[in-house]
């Protein structure tokens, strides 16, 4: 083990210390560690400087404004309250009907973070018009949106079993084929335990009141006071918001990156008069950003420096000889679903794919099954802001530090662990 993969352990170690601690501000912990990275030579520079260009960065910071614009409207209020007047004002019934709409929308839009930002707006809408704390449910909703995400036979499960019957062929397993319907086969349960969870068992471990200032993204402190737009403004905000969204659906048809169509959304939202220079900075969640580049650096340090390597090399002496089903699928969703908290979880899929098919290759077992836990442990990445840019963003609109993220997390966590390994494993057995 090199010195300085040892030096990159230990700043990891001291840099979650800190996030659970919160005695100094995350995103200062974040900074601190990816200088301290930096000069321990254990980071290129460049590579810490582009998290500030990384193409999710600027996605986020986009979405965040196009969603500030949209609350700014009359539209939010409005469909909250129609909800509720359908909903006979049950705020119970209402909240389920946001959570079948995010089970919908992460299946067709493969971002778990645009996702949430559509769909964050309407829920904080909802906790204003009944009076209920947004720290209740925010993290829930973002929880669904990314556990939920790649189960249908839709765009990102296609892209993924394209990928994965890449890495079978490359490594002279080919006579296994992955098909799209296979993640449905395998994670279909998720659409029955993460709703219920969120809508019932989610709130009793999450705060009453919010432990950090929130940032609902309109002005720190929702903007209440700002001035009624005028009926062109109104208007744009919404006819904006839905065009973004339609576009951000068809981006691959379109040929034009996310980011670059949550910029053009944001733009728009200024140059419209949706939202002042003021309100859209404010919409910003600078510390979250800079948490966000801060948790990039740190996985790219356990990258740059091996640690990859070390895991790999320490799975394939866990694995073998063994002819259990089970031990397999738990090895392969347990492993990746840890490295994920502190990674981004699309990396983490990317290096442990090949790592579970050359597994499955010596032992002579049906890598599907295993694979699917896999991108399911991936997808498990919600204890900590590293893994997916969605936390951050829930973080900000329900106001929670990496304490709140692992009390409310700990619990679906498990469940969702021993329902895949025991469930997979049963349809798509190794053996």
């Amino acid at each position: 083990m090199s010195t300085q993969l040892i030096i990159c352990i230990i700043i990891f170690a001291v840099t979650l210390l800190l996030y659970i601690l919160n005695k100094i501000p995350m995103w200062v912990t974040a900074m601190g560690s990816m200088l301290l990275l930096v000069l321990a030579g254990c980071l290129k520079p460049e590579t810490a400087l582009s998290g500030f260009s990384n193409s999710n960065t600027i996605l986020m910071s986009g979405m965040f404004m196009v969603a500030a614009g949209l609350r700014r409207t009359t539209f939010v209020k409005a469909l909250c309250r129609s909800i509720m007047k359908l909903t006979k004002g049950s705020f119970t019934k209402a909240y389920f009907g946001y959570i079948i709409i995010t089970v919908l929308l992460t299946n067709f839009i493969s971002s778990p973070m645009v996702v949430f930002s559509i769909v964050a707006p309407l829920v904080a809408a909802l906790c204003e018009e009944s009076d209920t704390s947004p720290s209740k449910v925010m993290f829930p909703i973002c929880v669904v949106a990314i556990g939920c995400c790649m189960i249908f036979p839709t765009d990102a499960a296609i892209t993924q079993a394209s990928q994965n019957n890449a890495f079978l062929a490359t490594y002279e397993m080919s006579h296994y084929v992955m098909e799209p319907l296979d993640f449905l086969k395998g994670k279909w349960p998720m659409l029955i335990v993460l709703p219920l969870w969120a809508l019932f068992i989610a709130p009793k471990f999450l705060p009453e009141q919010p432990t950090m200032p929130i940032n609902l993204g309109t002005g720190k402190s929702g903007n209440k006071e700002a001035k009624a737009l005028s009926q062109f403004s109104n208007q744009a905000g919404m006819i904006i918001f839905f065009v973004t969204i339609i576009a951000l659906f068809f981006s691959p048809q379109l040929g034009i990156a996310n980011w670059i169509i949550a910029c053009i959304g944001g733009i728009l939202m200024v140059l419209c008069g949706v939202l002042s220079s003021k309100e859209a900075m404010d919409a910003l969640p600078l510390d979250m950003i800079l948490l966000f580049v801060g948790a990039l650096s740190l996985g790219s340090a356990l990258s740059e420096t091996g640690a990859g390597d070390v895991i790999g090399e320490w799975l394939s002496v866990a694995v073998g000889g063994t002819q259990n089903s089970y031990a397999i699928g738990a090895l392969f969703f347990i492993v990746p679903f840890i490295i994920t908290q502190f990674m981004l979880n699309r990396a983490v899929v990317q290096v442990f794919t090949p790592i579970c098919i050359l597994a499955c290759k010596a032992l002579g077992a049906d890598p599907i099954g295993p694979m699917i836990l896999v991108t399911a442990g991936c997808l498990t990445a919600f204890l900590t802001p590293m893994a997916t840019p969605a936390i951050p963003m829930a973080m900000a609109q329900g106001g929670y530090d990496l304490k709140d993220l692992l009390k409310g997390g700990w619990l679906v966590t498990i469940l969702i662990m021993v329902v895949y390994v025991f469930y997979v494993m049963t349809i798509f057995p190794a053996f």
